[in-house]
């Protein structure tokens, strides 16, 4: 690949750029290891989703970007172990130089590769796979493809929950949306898409997900008690876009 690896600073925070004016990453300084992009948090509503001490034990991350949902899962999850698939060997380099980006092969497996080959290949399950992976024109390629997700809940265990980054506002969302719904039986929703224009898509394998709203705020409560993330008003906008019949979220 030919695009540059750019880093900016603003107000305080770092951004990673591929050779355009595109975030695919950012950093406050003063706090690496909060999440910075609200479509980051939304990605965590994943971690709501089960209940139980050890989940997740085992996250694939498909992109890597500025390490962001990585040094969080790192840092809040001492017992998870993560798979870190990224195709440009330079973006590991940045996030390890520019955005403090651990070096920890014991929790943190670092796979130089094409998510959607590695995926195709692997023999792995895992408890969350998380897909944030685009290109410099912030193109997903084979990461939305039908194909793709149906491999990825192949690769996901009888708790599995897979959260996808997907980009509404340039050129909407709604057939990834479909074909996520097919891969996954229907077990699947968008959430209302952030300020930012990303929307961030769930699907679920394996075991029944159903939780009273209010079930899912005393988890984010102890989230938000554990990590410093509040994901309530996440939970506020779910509510309000109407995808919780009789206040109950099913997936």
């Amino acid at each position: 690949m030919s695009y540059p690896i750019d880093i900016s600073e603003e107000g305080g925070v770092r951004f990673l750029h591929f050779g355009s004016l595109w975030i695919q990453g950012a950093m406050r300084i003063a706090r690496p290891w909060h999440l910075e992009l609200e479509y980051t948090r939304e990605m965590m509503t994943s971690l709501l989703m089960r209940e139980g001490r050890y989940f997740p034990r085992r996250v694939l991350l498909i992109g890597l970007g500025a390490a962001s949902i990585t040094k969080f899962l790192y840092r809040n999850f001492p017992l998870t172990k993560l798979t870190v698939v990224e195709i440009e060997p330079r973006v590991v380099a940045a996030a390890h130089q520019f955005f403090k980006l651990p070096d920890d092969p014991q929790r943190i497996e670092i796979v130089i590769d094409d998510g959607a080959r590695f995926v195709a290949q692997s023999d792995k399950t895992w408890d969350i796979v998380m897909v944030d992976g685009f290109d410099e024109d912030a193109r997903p390629g084979e990461l939305d493809t039908l194909p793709f997700y149906q491999l990825c809940r192949a690769r996901l265990n009888d708790n599995g929950i897979m959260a996808v980054n997907l980009l509404g506002r340039s050129r909407g969302y709604k057939a990834s949306v479909e074909r996520i719904h097919e891969a996954f039986d229907g077990r699947a929703l968008a959430f209302p898409s952030t300020e930012s224009g990303n929307v961030i898509a769930l699907a679920a394998a394996g075991n029944d997900i159903r939780f009273h709203l209010d079930e899912l705020k005393e988890h984010a409560e102890s989230l938000k008690n554990k990590t410093g993330l509040n994901l309530l008003p996440t939970l506020t906008r779910l509510e309000q876009s109407r995808t919780c019949r009789g206040s109950v979220f099913t997936l």
